[in-house]
């Protein structure tokens, strides 16, 4: 397990439950990113992944 398992297990055990919206989350990122500038990067990272999931022209 990776260290960054633990805080995923425990919003899935927090948070498992609850339906959110895209919009909510990428505010819930942006307020992150505010709070913690050192963590723009992989923040930015993650929200393209996220948004590029179902993009098919990448596996080509």
């Amino acid at each position: 397990m990776y260290f960054t398992d633990r805080g995923i297990e425990e919003l899935e055990k927090r948070r498992g439950q609850e339906e959110i919206t895209i919009a909510w989350l990428a505010e819930e990122l942006r307020t992150f990113v505010d709070l913690n500038p050192e963590f723009e990067v992989p923040i930015e990272r993650l929200a393209t992944w996220l948004a590029r999931l179902d993009d098919d022209s990448e596996e080509d």
